[in-house]
């Protein structure tokens, strides 16, 4: 995995291994800058974090490994993750930071079959998301909120209402997620095989209403896209041969 940022001027690269350890690399230099080496299995996936930079002025990775943690590194200090979320019952697969407040939320899935939602700024775990029935690979947060004109909601007013999340998983479908009212609102069948990649596409043209779009990967060859409000398929994209 890895994930991009520019700050102090630079451009930087961040990447996770199955090494167990976590770099940053200088693209200006081809140098690495940071060695980050706490977890102790493969690291499934990696990402800056908006909120630690734009909050609290702080280059931060976020980390997931199959040794059931999320850690947070801050990119000044390589001697030990400054925060570490611990709940997942097995391997953390896909991370994603919200695409509201400023990146405050996490959602993460994980090879228990579920998902969760953190608050970054507390390490609380806000709910969890069941309704998987394999290991959950990707996650991603909707870009833009939907027409949902309900107040009401069981999590709290996190600035999430009317914003939505998908999760890609093993059991062959794509889920997508209500924050606010905290349940799962469609379910989309369609791969014959593990899911491992999932992407919101807004105002994609040609679909009736700008409705969002995702876009999904899997293990059976196929790149799909859907439509987020109704769950239908409108493409498959792209058939990759077998290698």
């Amino acid at each position: 995995s890895i994930d991009y940022s520019a700050f102090d001027g630079g451009k930087f690269l961040c990447s996770g291994s199955e090494d167990k350890t976590v770099r940053v690399w200088d693209l200006d230099t081809n140098k690495q800058r940071q060695l980050f080496s706490g977890h102790l299995r493969s690291v499934n996936c990696v990402k800056f974090s908006p909120y630690y930079y734009h909050n609290h002025n702080r280059t931060v990775i976020c980390s997931s490994s199959n040794d059931q943690t999320i850690r947070f590194w801050d990119i000044d200090n390589n001697n030990k993750p400054f925060k570490t979320l611990g709940q997942h019952d097995d391997g953390v697969c896909g991370i994603e930071f919200s695409s509201f407040s400023s990146g405050r939320y996490l959602c993460s899935g994980s090879g228990d079959s579920t998902v969760r939602l953190w608050d970054v700024e507390t390490s609380k775990s806000l709910h969890v998301f069941s309704e998987h029935t394999n290991w959950v690979w990707c996650v991603d947060f909707s870009p833009l909120q939907s027409n949902n004109n309900d107040k009401s909601n069981n999590i709290g007013v996190i600035g999430g209402n009317g914003y939505t999340f998908c999760s890609g998983s093993n059991d062959h479908t794509i889920r997508v997620w209500d924050i606010e009212k905290t349940k799962q609102s469609i379910v989309f069948r369609g791969h014959r095989n593990h899911v491992n990649s999932v992407k919101y596409q807004p105002y994609q043209s040609g679909i009736s209403g700008g409705a969002n779009t995702i876009l999904s990967g899997s293990a059976d060859r196929h790149v799909c896209l859907w439509d987020a409000r109704s769950g239908q398929l409108i493409q498959i994209a792209v058939e990759y041969p077998q290698f």
